[in-house]
């Protein structure tokens, strides 16, 4: 946690508090089958496949299943725990729209604000069209919005979707850095070329970065700050921020130091570290209790122990297809039949994807393996917590067919 969360809760050596617990009988799960779950990821981690795992399933409001599974780090003994400390990477992005949409319902911008009434650097930035070879830069057709920021049509990308010559500039920049501040960091995207017109494509990106760098501009605090104030704080998340402590050393979850599948080095960032920038897109650092607080207050349609984060309606807007037919998909992280919302993928039809699930269902994950999801049909909610960047979209899926194995 950094110094602005424990400025704000005084009490943030206390823990997470739980969430309500029931039988999986109870819920509608089969046990059996959660256990099945249970063993098909210790076998996992048997293989080799990764460390450590946790998995919680709620339905109904209350949890039916959670085991921490395998080891917390490979370079030690400890056992993975309930309260082993994650990097959750873009699980970061969820939370950060939340915030901005609570700065839309308290009137201090609009979904089609342009991204440039707040930083005024996006004002004058073109569009890369590669032409014979050569990179030619025109006027966007039109101005990239806030909506546009949280759909991911902004033309905005991350360094690491593409090698055309535009993700080569963000390759060869300084835009990875934890050591430069979000107001350095949305001007260096913003004097990048844009990949596509606002609003024609959908590319992942850092746009969430910028939103980050939006909600410090308007509520004049960093994102830190407004995060504990707005979400983190009143969900009791008592663990979630962009570094936690050194007392807590003993408690991060750690990846292989190479990929066990290609034997690529694996190195993420250190959790005990306070970064410069804040990485509304990426930075923060959690433990399963903690986001399943989040989830459940999604679940609730914004609430959580009487603390309302995002009113029923913004959220109902949040969590519905902001794509449509008509906007180019690019990359692989949407499935066959997905869309994508202000924050989170949606799933728009029961098949097509080549895993179970329920129409109207959103969910996001973390490059490192982390991995949520809410189904409102079913009354489910689901987090999984690794570190295993390589096994991401192998685990993913694993996990979703063994949860819905045991919906009865």
């Amino acid at each position: 946690m950094n110094a602005a969360q424990a400025a704000f809760n005084p009490a943030s050596a206390a823990q997470t508090p739980p969430l309500p617990e029931a039988r999986p009988e109870a819920l509608g799960l089969s046990r059996p089958r959660l256990q099945a779950m249970s063993d098909a990821f210790k076998r996992e981690i048997d293989k080799g496949t990764v460390p450590g795992v946790t998995v919680l399933v709620a339905r109904g409001g209350q949890v039916g299943w959670f085991e921490a599974l395998g080891r917390q780090s490979p370079a030690g003994a400890a056992p993975m725990a309930h309260d082993s400390i994650f990097r959750i990477f873009s699980m970061t992005k969820p939370i950060v729209s939340v915030a901005v949409m609570a700065l839309v319902e308290d009137g201090h911008l609009l979904l089609g604000d342009p991204v440039a009434k707040f930083i005024p650097e996006f004002a004058d930035q073109k569009v890369g069209v590669v032409s014979g070879g050569r990179l030619e830069l025109v006027p966007p057709k039109r101005a990239m919005t806030v909506q546009d920021l949280l759909r991911h049509t902004s033309g905005l990308t991350y360094e690491h979707q593409g090698d055309g010559p535009v993700h080569k500039l963000y390759q060869e920049s300084r835009v990875r850095s934890r050591k430069i501040s979000n107001a350095e960091h949305a001007a260096l995207v913003a004097s990048f070329p844009l990949v596509c017109h606002p609003g024609d494509e959908f590319n992942y990106s850092r746009s969430t970065d910028i939103l980050g760098r939006i909600i410090e501009v308007v509520s004049g605090k960093s994102l830190g700050t407004f995060l504990s104030e707005r979400v983190l704080g009143p969900l009791q998340m008592a663990e979630t921020g962009f570094s936690t402590t050194g007392a807590n050393a003993n408690r991060l979850a750690e990846p292989f130091t190479a990929d066990p599948w290609t034997g690529d080095k694996v190195a993420l960032f250190n959790m005990l570290e306070p970064p410069v920038m804040e990485s509304g897109g990426g930075g923060l650092v959690s433990t399963t209790m903690d986001y399943a607080r989040f989830a459940l207050m999604l679940r609730n349609g914004g609430t959580l122990d009487g603390n309302r984060i995002i009113g029923r309606k913004t959220l109902e807007l949040m969590a519905s297809d902001h794509l449509g037919p008509d906007v180019v998909t690019n990359g692989t992280l949407l499935s066959p039949g997905h869309g994508f919302g202000l924050g989170f993928a949606v799933r728009r039809e029961a098949g097509i994807a080549p895993f179970p699930g329920s129409v109207g269902q959103y969910f996001w994950s973390g490059i490192a393996g982390t991995f949520f999801w809410i189904d409102p049909k079913e009354d489910l909610f689901a987090v999984f917590m690794t570190q295993g960047p390589g096994q991401r979209d192998y685990t993913r899926t694993l996990v979703r067919n063994l949860v819905y194995a045991a919906v009865e």
